[in-house]
């Protein structure tokens, strides 16, 4: 399967943004292949006025690498039946399947998210429960994936969907260069909430002492750190750390320092030449046996294998 073929699934009521981040971060038609399909190719009326024509019909999406629903302004407006059939065996033939923001009640109608954790926008989670009782509704979180099925929260978290869809399939340094080019943050974890203060910590200088502990894990992730080690370097009582940490970040302390562990083995795995052995030692995990279960939850990758896709 082509994972560089990409589809995405339009309709009318589509919401035109949802529609454009699909289109910006697969935008590079040097790299990637991406089919705009709808039924019988008909002209669909999107949000705000906007009309696209597909230039494909829904059978071009079954041989994708990955199929992308975007959100329809309704959430509850029944969807055209062929787009649902569609889905229906886009999924039947195992390509991963991902929607952005109300785009989850898609996928509900269409019954492809029956008995699996699925989000949505926060202010459409009670909904979604109500009329779906059999999703698993997380309305906590950015996004989340369930068997080749993702879901995402609302507008900018279908950016960091997209983007951790491009990592997991084309690496970590093809989606900082994306993220580059749309000049927004190259990672936020999934799990992250959706509605803390601060989606993405602002390091407000020395003065800061939240981003002074962090700079100083950071620099130096080899060392055991614990949650007390970490409110010792920012001169805080290690509650007060804590809850003040999730309020920055939107997880605690020992989560993030996991992802940013990760985050450090995948780009010396992609850059370097060093060892694996050698990287888990750098990156804080002790050992290469240690770091394989955490980087596999993580990234869906043994390291050895993600250095063979990846490297160079």
């Amino acid at each position: 399967m082509n994972t560089r073929t990409v589809g995405c699934v339009v309709f009318d009521g589509v919401r035109a943004f949802d529609y454009s981040v699909i289109g910006e971060v697969w935008a590079d038609r040097n790299t990637f292949d991406l089919r705009v399909c709808g039924p019988d190719g008909a002209r669909v009326s999107m949000g705000g006025g906007l009309e696209r024509v597909p230039d494909h019909g829904l059978d071009a999406l079954l041989d994708c690498g990955l199929v992308l629903v975007p959100g329809p302004t309704d959430p509850v407006t029944p969807r055209p039946a062929a787009v649902l059939d569609a889905l229906r065996a886009v999924h039947a033939r195992g390509i991963p399947v991902a929607s952005l923001c109300a785009g989850t009640f898609v996928l509900a109608e269409a019954g492809l998210l029956a008995g699996r954790t699925a989000t949505t926008h926060w202010a459409l989670a009670d909904r979604l429960a109500r009329l779906h009782p059999d999703v698993d509704v997380r309305p906590e979180v950015l996004f989340t994936g369930d068997g080749g099925i993702w879901t995402s929260a609302g507008v900018a978290a279908g950016i960091d969907l997209c983007l951790h869809l491009v990592r997991s399939a084309h690496g970590q340094q093809a989606a900082a260069a994306i993220a580059r080019t749309m000049v927004t943050a190259p990672f936020r974890t999934g799990g992250q909430a959706q509605f803390i203060p601060s989606p993405v910590p602002e390091d407000t200088g020395p003065d800061d002492p939240l981003a002074r502990a962090r700079a100083e894990v950071l620099a130096a992730l080899d060392t055991p750190w614990t949650v007390r080690r970490m409110a010792d370097a920012a001169h805080m009582s290690e509650r007060t750390f804590a809850r003040r940490f999730v309020d920055n970040t939107g997880m605690p302390p020992l989560r993030w320092l996991l992802e940013q562990r990760v985050l450090a083995a995948q780009q010396l795995l992609e850059e370097t030449d060093l060892p694996v052995e050698q990287i888990a030692v750098h990156c804080g995990f002790g050992s290469a046996v240690s770091l394989r279960p955490a980087f596999v939850r993580r990234v869906g990758l043994a390291p050895r294998d993600y250095r063979r896709a990846f490297r160079g």
